[in-house]
């Protein structure tokens, strides 16, 4: 009985990182059809949430299962709630890919994104896959000094938007307040994303030490 409890937490963890890479590919595509004006693109991402959505509540009902059946304790009802808060992260993540899709698709065939700040969200797209295949590989192997790390690329996350405000509140801006308000939401989405990630690293933290900031970092 204990062998069968241990493989459900760890297939459990299995399923998070699964989760995790399919929020990572949602955020890639959503990025590609952002910047490629790609409407098939789009709609694979949107489509493809109700999966994470799925995931989410699977992951979910089967914490609770292991709850109801074994009363975990200690480090076991630490590893439960982790999993539990880790899901609803990922989750996020997935629902922030998707409006970034929407929002590709609402100004299809037109590029929904000034050429002026093109590079800043290919470059944020890029963080923010790497962030969320990081914070998979720290949820497969927890690894403390990995998850701080994550904080470093947060950090240029967070510079990134402040320089799509740069450019918008440029004298120059040529585009006006319909794109002026994509570029703002694009930002924050991009931006949340990260933090997210970063949540997820500092759950994973928590889990190992029962400290619930990463070592010399602010929660």
């Amino acid at each position: 009985m204990r062998d069968h409890y241990r493989e459900e937490l760890e297939d459990i963890n299995a399923c998070l990182v699964e989760m995790a890479h399919a929020v990572g590919s949602a955020m890639s595509t959503a990025t590609a059809a952002l910047l490629d004006a790609d409407l098939a693109l789009a709609d694979a991402v949107i489509a493809g949430e109700d999966r994470i959505d799925a995931a989410r509540e699977s992951i979910e009902q089967r914490c609770f299962t292991v709850l109801a059946r074994q009363q975990p304790v200690a480090t076991d009802l630490r590893t439960i709630t982790t999993a539990m808060r880790i899901v609803s992260d990922l989750e996020r993540m997935g629902d922030l890919a998707e409006h970034i899709a929407k929002l590709a698709r609402m100004r299809f065939p037109d590029p929904a994104v000034p050429i002026e700040v093109r590079p800043i969200l290919l470059e944020a797209g890029r963080i923010a896959g790497s962030l969320v295949g990081k914070a998979a590989a720290v949820i497969a192997e927890p690894d403390i000094a990995a998850a701080a790390r994550l904080e470093a690329e947060d950090d240029v996350m967070d510079g990134l938007h402040r320089q799509l405000f740069r450019e918008l509140l440029s004298a120059d801006w040529p585009h006006g307040v319909e794109a002026a308000i994509d570029v703002t939401l694009l930002g924050r989405y991009y931006e949340r994303f990260a933090d997210h990630a970063v949540s997820v690293a500092r759950r994973v933290v928590y889990l190992v030490t029962g400290e619930r900031q990463v070592q010399g970092t602010a929660s």
